[in-house]
């Protein structure tokens, strides 16, 4: 079966790190576009960064840009969000997605994901 799980959230400090990682089971994610969105309580689900699966390019959004970075690790059929320089901003449940787009000149978009992790939770705080 298909699935996608996140791992390495948790409670972070102002100004600290995490990587999350998402793991791909019955499919292999370097066929996917993949990208990070979050969602924050009473909050509309925003992408956060993606990854093109016909090039390799990644497209943050301005809002994390020099902050987080997406990668791969195709042996792994992982991909990874790392995360610095966080802010209380970026509290939010994380999820991963497989999908179609992720180019420069598309924004990310939800409608593009076919496969989507449970999310993991990310809270940022002093």
């Amino acid at each position: 079966q298909v699935q996608l799980v996140e791992s390495g959230g948790g409670l972070v400090q102002p100004g600290g790190s995490l990587r999350l990682s998402c793991r791909g089971s019955g499919f292999s994610l370097d066929y996917y576009a993949i990208g990070w969105f979050r969602q924050a309580p009473g909050k509309e689900r925003e992408g956060v960064s993606c990854i093109s699966s016909a090039d390799g390019s990644t497209h943050p959004v301005d809002s994390v840009k020099g902050r987080f970075t997406i990668s791969r690790d195709n042996a792994e059929n992982t991909v990874y969000l790392q995360m610095n320089s966080l802010k209380p901003g970026d509290t939010a449940v994380y999820y991963c997605a497989a999908g179609d787009l992720c180019n420069e000149n598309y924004p990310i978009v939800e409608d593009d994901y076919d496969y989507w992790g449970q999310g993991t939770q990310v809270t940022v705080s002093s």
